[in-house]
């Protein structure tokens, strides 16, 4: 049999002591995802309209915490690999993390909501094969469809059941990515290697040109536009070298308010602002990280209420699709609705679905192989483990 090195490699990585900024992570993310609801809120009633923000700024809030949430995965998968660099186990971590709670968002849009909605009669909708497409192609993530037959036929954004699952085939190429880095050593010895994957992810962004308004150039992988991939990817690239150098990089509150103000500045000053979508990874990828880092310790009591941003991510769309086929038609009054209950489905989903899912990661924890190698280890329903469940990773 060939020799297991999982051990050895994580002595040499070494994981990253963060346990104070998991509370931060938590509280970002779910931020991130409010942030989400609201911007959906205006296209989903007017298609015209993207954001929150008037289009002459150019802001995408949303967007904005799209690009801290990619920041924030490339930090923690790199950690999870970092404390487990066993491939097979780092893959059914990511399996158990993602699918189980997508898998009953689309089964649910597909087999609940969508007879409910339909324009098409009951019998067409069951025997149209894109009705169970929906639920294969959206559970393998590759290629996703967005259609259900019939259902938001007649809302004014009748082109998808549930969009936020677009950036998910994303967020599953970022794990990938850390998995062939810490098997080809550049999350170990050769980490200096990161730099030169993050300035040739940069270049190439700067080719492919995506922004919150324009995919990029590229076409699509497998119904995944390449080119916000790639922005995407940039985010998650810093996450990735932010973690491994971890404790080099100085994590600075005023150094992630400047980032911030100088992303404004570039935007605003009509000759830089070819630059700002170069500046926004940056700025967003690193504030997040800072601010997870800093974020006040005395919020931990309310835990149990923030880890449901996964959820409520996934399940908003299809929420705020309902509410405007019951016949709102104002973006504020949707934000209203559909904050409360996006975040409630988020809630359901973690305490019914990943939170029972995540305990069945008892049956991955590595084997030491030597008492000198040996760890403590963490209850699977104590409050180490749950908070490494908690953030993903």
């Amino acid at each position: 049999m060939p020799r297991d090195n999982s051990a050895e490699r994580t002595q040499q990585i070494r994981p990253v002591k963060y346990a104070k900024a998991e509370t931060g992570f938590a509280w970002l993310r779910l931020i991130g995802a409010s942030m989400v609801v609201v911007e959906h809120s205006f296209p989903l009633v007017d298609p015209q309209r993207l954001t929150i923000l008037p289009a002459s700024w150019d802001l995408s809030p949303g967007y904005f915490a799209l690009m801290g949430f990619f920041a924030m995965s490339g930090f923690q998968i790199t950690d999870s690999w970092a404390r487990d660099a066993s491939w097979w186990r780092y893959a059914a971590k990511r399996v158990l993390r993602i699918w189980p709670p997508l898998l009953v968002v689309v089964m649910f849009t597909a087999f609940v909501i969508g007879p409910l909605v339909t324009v098409l009669d009951a019998g067409e909708y069951w025997t149209d094969t894109a009705t169970w497409g929906y639920v294969v192609h959206n559970a393998a993530l590759y290629p996703l469809q967005h259609l259900l037959p019939g259902v938001f036929a007649e809302n004014p954004y009748p082109w998808s059941a549930n969009g936020s699952l677009w950036t998910l085939p994303m967020e599953t190429t970022g794990y990938a990515l850390v998995l062939v880095a810490g098997l080809t050593g550049l999350l170990g010895r050769a980490r200096a290697g990161l730099f030169a994957l993050l300035a040739a992810i940069v270049v190439l962004d700067g080719f492919l040109g995506a922004t919150y308004t324009f995919q990029g150039r590229g076409g699509s992988l497998l119904s995944v536009p390449v080119g916000a991939m790639v922005a995407f990817g940039v985010a998650f690239v810093i996450g990735m070298v932010m973690h491994r150098y971890h404790g080099t990089i100085p994590l600075s509150r005023a150094a992630a308010y400047a980032g911030v103000a100088v992303y404004l500045v570039v935007n605003f000053v009509p000759v830089l602002q070819p630059c700002a979508r170069i500046v926004l990874p940056f700025a967003a990828g690193y504030g997040a990280i800072v601010w997870a880092h800093h974020w006040p310790r005395r919020l931990a009591r309310y835990d149990k209420w923030v880890y449901g941003s996964y959820g409520m991510y996934i399940w908003a769309m299809p929420v705020q699709q309902l509410i405007v086929f019951a016949g709102v038609r104002n973006s504020y009054l949707l934000m209203a609705l559909a904050l409360p209950l996006a975040y409630a489905c988020g809630l359901l989903s973690w305490q019914l679905v990943e939170i029972p899912t995540q305990r069945l990661r008892v049956y991955l924890r590595p084997q030491p192989k030597s008492p000198r190698n040996a760890r403590p280890r963490d209850s699977v329903s104590g409050r180490g483990a749950h908070r490494r469940e908690r953030t993903g990773v």
